[in-house]
């Protein structure tokens, strides 16, 4: 499975490299299950051409408005949302992971959801901050359910 991720504050870094190391587990116990691949992008990443499927994983960080119905602006993640838009990136995308703070309200993972109406793929799941151990594992199923 191929990862494209952005991280800022290191929480979605942390998790996917949970879950890396979990399907690494899984991988282990039987061949079957697949290992992970990482992809960070940020600022300084040059869009390239991707041609195998992939998921992405996007925290949320927004200013002005409320996001739902006043508006908001989507910042420091817009080289992730650049990377998936360049040629045809986006045809291989197979879904999108959220996180984000709960406390953010309607906001909350706000971010993947609009990746998700952008470029016609699923809102596959979401974890706050860092998650948990229980969280890497449902979400890895839910990877393993959408690559099936």
């Amino acid at each position: 499975m191929n990862i494209y991720y952005m991280s800022i504050s290191g929480n979605t870094r942390a998790f996917v490299t949970n879950l890396q190391k979990y399907a690494a587990q899984q991988h282990e116990i039987d061949t079957k299950n697949p290992t992970i691949t990482l992809q960070a992008v940020d600022d300084n990443t040059l869009p390239e051409v991707i041609t195998e499927p992939f998921f992405v994983f996007v925290p949320t960080y927004l200013e002005g408005g409320n996001g739902v119905d006043n508006g908001d602006q989507e910042i420091l993640t817009e080289a992730l949302r650049e990377y998936i838009a360049y040629e045809e990136n986006a045809k291989h995308c197979l879904g999108i992971v959220g996180s984000g703070n709960k406390n953010f309200n309607r906001q909350y993972c706000l971010t993947a959801k609009q990746y998700a109406t952008q470029f016609d793929c699923p809102f596959l799941a979401d974890y706050e901050l860092r998650g948990t151990p229980k969280d890497v594992a449902r979400i890895y199923e839910v990877l393993l359910a959408a690559t099936n």
